[in-house]
């Protein structure tokens, strides 16, 4: 799993929960928005935790959220 300290974590603002993302510090952050319904996602529908295209070999929390999130197609 991906850990919010890791210093590619912390470059993208990562979070293990979107609810607790930093408006202030993340203004692009949406509402809504989470690992699970981003297009770099690479986990199923109802995982917990999956892949993701931009932490490779890491394991990120469905309900998490970063910088580099991109609406799902």
């Amino acid at each position: 799993m991906l850990d919010e300290k890791e210093a590619s974590a912390l470059a993208l603002g990562y979070v293990e929960d979107a609810a607790r993302a930093d408006k202030v510090k993340l203004p692009n952050f949406v509402a809504g928005s989470d690992c699970s319904n981003c297009g770099n996602y690479l986990g199923q529908s109802g995982d917990p935790a999956g892949g993701c295209k931009i932490f490779p070999g890491k394991r990120v929390n469905a309900k998490g959220w970063c910088t580099a999130w991109l609406k799902k197609a």
